[in-house]
């Protein structure tokens, strides 16, 4: 089937499936007492031989960027810098009470809103406090995400200085008509001196952040921005779709969907895209991912262990992510939570000793399953059931949907097992699909996903 018919017929919505089950079909929450219990029996299992991860949501912006999908609170009043600080310590600290040890920390991001919001001195006060209370890992890797426009050298030298050795710089597209509908306004010098000063401080790992199907984008805008971002050669890039979705983010209804590129335009910019990475040196990593071989997350990919969670793709596995403030979402790998939403509430939980979260997730042995082998497919484009054939039946219509996608020449069916092939990449999200019984099992939820590709 030609790739222009391939689009249409699986371009429909669905999960990105940083989780699963994802967030929209969580249907078992814990109680207070069984999130804690289960963070303690993982922390104590995992703390010793793999560490844990960190996630910290630091929302605020100082302007909307009518794409952005994210959490976010927007001000330009910075005194709420402390405030917010003090409430995701007291969050850290019902955390450190659930454990026996201290935690040993693999992986730590800052991510937002915009985490820069946040002056070096406040920064470095929140991460000093976290670090003082436990300790890092050999292999450890903290990272932040940063905007061009208002990351100082002061941010980098301060972020440096406390372990954060990677920066993923929030790029989207260089095309001025773009970045004016998107209110994103940032010109590529910006972005050059923040990349010359990260190299000058020695981040060893500078990942640029780039989208497709943005409104007015076009071809010739595409390739001018990636042939900008080569002259730059950052040692990852981000190359993600678009996800339309006015209905929870009100912001996107500043442009229509007249203004979007239709689908075989979309389909264009995306594989034009693809295909100026490959020529420049970037190796394709799970889904929307491109890593230069030099890079930890490519290594990570050869070497197996490679992982996906909340936080992205990344180069280490740790089964217990804790994520602090406001929406931030948990995984003790048995169950995930997600924070209050909303800022004033999250406040009020954490002011009341409590562990701020409002829904989550506890997995049963079927999710268990399922979630493996759609890590493995999103990490790897290969999975393996032998040991789980005879005695789980969903796998049974697993694998009659999976015949479909290998007519369509995506992916090879073996006896116990599918391998993606390389024209199954864009649809690697379909394809996961078909290991989705919770999506499929609540099909009459209607629920609103984004497209995708």
């Amino acid at each position: 089937m030609p790739v222009k018919n391939l689009f249409s017929k699986y371009n429909i919505p669905g999960p990105r499936y940083t989780s699963y089950p994802t967030v929209p079909f969580w249907t078992e929450p814990p109680s207070k007492s069984e999130w804690e219990n289960e963070v303690k029996f993982t922390f104590q299992k995992t703390n010793s031989k793999e560490g844990i991860s960190i996630y910290i949501h630091l929302p605020f912006c100082e302007s909307l960027c009518t794409y952005c999908g994210c959490n976010t609170r927007i001000t330009v009043n910075h005194a709420v810098e402390k405030m917010y600080i003090n409430a995701v310590l007291k969050e850290w600290a019902l955390y450190l009470e659930l454990f026996e040890e201290k935690p040993r920390i693999k992986e730590l991001h800052l991510g937002g809103g915009t985490p820069t919001f946040f002056s070096p001195e406040n920064l470095q006060m929140l991460i000093h406090s976290i670090l003082s209370s436990a300790t890092r890992c050999p292999e450890s890797e903290f990272s932040f995400e940063a905007h061009p426009n208002n990351t100082t050298e002061e941010h980098l030298k301060t972020l440096y200085a406390l372990g954060f050795k990677r920066i993923s710089i929030g790029v989207q597209d260089f095309d001025p008509v773009v970045q004016e509908i998107v209110n994103r306004v940032q010109p590529f010098e910006h972005v050059k001196r923040l990349t010359d000063w990260s190299r000058k401080i020695g981040f060893t790992s500078i990942n640029f952040d780039l989208i497709y199907g943005l409104p007015k984008q076009t071809k010739a805008g595409i390739i001018t921005t990636i042939e900008k971002v080569s002259t730059l050669l950052p040692d990852r890039i981000a190359f993600y779709s678009y996800a339309h979705i006015p209905w929870i983010k009100p912001g996107q209804r500043k442009f229509t969907e007249a203004d979007l590129p239709a689908n075989e335009e979309k389909l264009e910019l995306y594989e034009t895209g693809r295909q100026m990475l490959a020529l420049k040196g970037y190796e394709e990593i799970g889904m929307d991912h491109f890593a230069l071989p030099t890079d930890s997350l490519y290594h990570a990919k050869i070497e197996k262990h490679l992982h996906r969670n909340f936080m992205g793709y990344n180069s280490h596995s740790t089964r217990l992510l804790i994520g602090l403030g406001v929406s931030s979402i948990s995984d003790s790998w048995t169950a995930f939570i997600q924070n209050e939403k909303k800022v004033e509430d999250y406040y009020k939980r954490v002011d009341e000793n409590t562990l701020p979260f409002f829904k989550g997730h506890l997995l049963s042995k079927e999710d268990t399953i399922l979630r493996k082998h759609i890590l493995n497919i999103m990490c790897y484009g290969y999975t393996s059931w032998e040991q789980e054939h005879e005695q789980f039946e969903t796998l049974e219509r697993t694998v009659q949907e999976l015949k479909e996608f290998e007519k369509d020449g995506l992916l090879r069916t073996e006896k116990y097992g599918v391998q993606i092939l390389q024209n199954g990449l864009p649809f690697i999200r379909n394809i996961c699909m078909a290991f989705d019984a919770r999506m499929r099992n609540n099909e009459s939820n209607k629920v609103r996903l984004s497209q995708t590709i």
